[in-house]
Order: structure tokens, then C-alpha cells, then sequence
């Protein structure tokens, strides 16, 4: 196929499928309460990312009825660049960590990192597949071809998002408000014992007047082997800071007798719905899955 001019068969089937690829990599991502990635800068590195990634899957199959079977090899080249890929925003991450109100963790940072690279192959593996159909169907109609070619491109783009979905802290928990006492200098919410650092008046009167704090609670208690997880409590406050800013303090506290976790902050924007709505979004990390009960969480609830 390099050392030939591409027919204009060759040509269809690679455009259609770096097309159908590139909207596959456009279609995950997702620009939610948690604000990343950012734009427009973080969507031109996804986009271009996820067309190189297509481009890769698209000439494969003309290559390979050209018996080029030396170009086939940079899939090969593509899987290294897809690692370099997560390699660069794990470092990235981490290099703001200081830079943030509080810091994502090392778990968290992993996890975003991952999620970046398997979506570069999901676009990969759409526009190979997008290919392969075209190839297979091969009718004198290009428009046939092209038509059967996007239907199987997004459908194996729906089983991959289904097959790759994540599920959520509002997956296998509750949450919800919970109700600041001070006592003297001690924090306390839903009457569990916080912290005692709200030593000065000032901040005490702070925390009663502008505090928020909400309660995660698992629907099981064998879900709390999850949501005990530092890296998992640590994200879930990221994110809580994240959406709302923060004026002042922050704390998690975990209670173990009644299976529930506390996070307390004074936010920038008091907004308790916010609270609840970001914690419940924050996305169960992989290192956290070690339980099968949870990976078999019903999803109903989502849909």
C-alpha cells in the first residue's frame, strides 16, 4: 500500500473510520461536575489524541489486504504511545497536585490516568472495526458501505462504554446532609465526634455559621471496605473542594461502629445540594474494587 497510489476504495474505508473513531473519542469525553478535562486546551489533546488513535485503527485493514504486513506493526508503536499518554498526565497530575485546594491522591491520579489512555483504545478499536465491516460488506454503493460501517463503529462503541463503565460513591452509598454541633472547641455531625482543632472562637463560630458537611453511608456494610479506603475518601473530598471552593478547614472522619464517613469543610459557595451531588459522582478507583459484591452492584439506579 506505500508504494502504491490508495484506490479510492482504500481511501473511503480509512476516512469513514478515522471519522467514526474520532466521534468515538468525543463521546467519552465528558465534561461533568467534576470539570475535567478542562477546556479548550484538555479537549484538543483528547480530540487529537483520540484521532491519531483512529487514524492507527483506520489503515490498518487496507495494509493488510495490501499484504502490508510491516505497517500493521506500528499498532504495536500505538500502544507504547498510548502508555506514554498516561504516563504524561499522571505526571501532569501530580505536578499540580500543590497547586489544588486539596490534593487528589496518588490512587485518584492513577485512576484518571488509565481512564485516558483505555479511551485512546476504545477510539482505536471502533475505527478498526469500523474498517473491517466496510471491507466485509464491500458493495458497489459506497454509501452501503459507509452506512454499515458507522452503525457497527457505534455499536461497538456501546458495548465498549458499557463494558468500561465506572460506577460511582451513589452507586453503593447514601449521602447526605448531616447537622454541625459545636461542643466547646470539638466538631461534631449527626452527633460523631469530628475534631477538636476548632480551637479560637472565631473559628468555631465560623464553622457553625458557614460549615457544611454531608454523611456517606453504604447501602451494605460490606461495601464500607470501599469507602474506608483513604485513596477513596481522599478523592471524594478533592472533588467536594473542587466544585465548592474552600474558605477554611476541611476534615474526614471515619466511624466504624455505624458504617459511616463524615466530610466537613467551609466551602467558598455554601451550596449543600452541590455537596451531596459532587460526593455522589466521585468514581469508585480501581484500587478500591477488591470486592466482586461490589463490581456486581446493580445499576439500575443510573440508568
Amino acid at each position: 500500500m506505500s508504494s502504491e497510489i490508495i484506490s479510492n476504495e482504500n481511501l473511503v474505508i480509512i476516512v469513514t473510520a478515522i471519522i467514526v473513531g474520532t466521534i468515538a473519542r468525543l463521546t467519552t469525553i465528558k465534561a461533568d461536575i467534576r470539570q475535567y478535562p478542562s477546556y479548550p486546551n484538555g479537549y484538543m489533546i483528547n480530540l487529537f489524541t483520540g484521532f491519531i488513535a483512529s487514524a492507527l485503527g483506520a489503515v490498518a485493514i487496507p495494509a493488510l489486504m495490501a499484504k502490508d504486513f510491516v505497517a500493521v506493526t506500528f499498532l504495536t508503536i500505538a500502544i507504547q504511545q498510548f502508555r506514554d499518554v498516561r504516563k504524561s498526565e499522571k505526571e501532569s497530575l501530580k505536578e499540580l497536585e500543590k497547586t489544588e485546594y486539596t490534593f487528589r491522591g496518588d490512587a485518584y491520579i492513577d485512576g484518571i490516568s488509565k481512564t485516558f489512555e483505555a479511551r485512546n483504545y476504545i477510539s482505536l478499536i471502533v475505527s478498526l472495526f469500523t474498517a473491517i465491516t466496510m471491507r466485509i460488506v464491500s458493495s458497489d454503493v459506497q454509501l452501503i458501505n459507509i452506512i454499515s460501517g458507522a452503525i457497527a463503529g457505534f455499536i461497538t462503541l456501546y458495548l465498549l462504554k458499557r463494558f468500561s463503565k465506572g460506577k460511582m460513591i451513589g452507586d453503593i452509598a447514601q449521602v447526605y446532609q448531616g447537622k454541625i454541633e459545636i461542643r466547646d472547641s470539638d466538631l461534631y455531625v449527626d452527633g460523631m465526634y469530628v475534631t477538636n482543632l476548632l480551637g479560637s472562637e472565631h473559628a468555631s463560630e465560623l464553622f457553625e455559621r458557614e460549615g457544611l458537611a454531608v454523611v456517606i453511608k453504604p447501602n451494605e456494610d460490606r461495601f464500607s471496605i470501599t469507602l474506608d479506603n483513604y485513596g477513596q475518601r481522599q478523592a471524594a473530598l478533592f472533588e467536594a473542594t473542587r466544585a465548592l471552593g474552600l474558605k477554611r478547614y476541611h476534615f474526614i472522619r471515619k466511624d466504624f461502629e455505624k458504617r459511616r464517613i463524615v466530610i466537613a469543610m467551609v466551602p467558598i459557595v455554601p451550596n449543600i445540594d452541590r455537596f451531596i451531588d459532587v460526593v455522589k459522582q466521585t468514581p469508585l478507583l480501581e484500587s478500591t474494587k477488591k470486592s466482586q459484591d461490589v463490581l456486581d452492584t446493580n445499576m439500575a439506579g443510573r440508568k
